[in-house]
């Protein structure tokens, strides 16, 4: 049946965030033609959260330890868009892609599927 999942980033910089998921993050890819990178994520889950307002999506990356990991991006030159926060389910930031897309980063306490 679902074998997979596809996120899109919509940028406003396409080849400055396509450099950051791949020389920063070092994630792999391939062509599909015609400079359309597809990079290879880590393993994901997906979470369904309530809420009052407009339903909506989020991109949360995560890491087994924030704070070596905020350290490691900080030296090539990441800039975070907020604090390191204690969320009870687990500990947060956030860090801007060169096209100016925020994206969460975080090291969970809950229990992995």
């Amino acid at each position: 049946m679902i074998n997979g999942a596809h996120v899109v980033i919509y940028t406003r910089d396409v080849e400055a965030d396509r450099a950051f998921f791949s020389d920063v993050l070092g994630w792999g890819h391939v062509d599909a033609g015609h400079g359309w990178l597809i990079f290879k994520a880590p393993p994901a889950e997906v979470a369904c959260h309530p809420t009052d307002g407009e339903p909506s999506h989020e991109l949360m990356l995560m890491c087994d330890d924030l704070d070596a990991t905020t350290a490691e991006l900080a030296v090539k030159g990441v800039e975070f868009t907020r604090p390191t926060q204690d969320a009870g389910w687990g500990r947060v930031t956030g860090f801007r892609l060169p096209g100016g897309g925020e994206v969460a980063l975080y090291e969970p306490r809950h229990p992995r599927p």
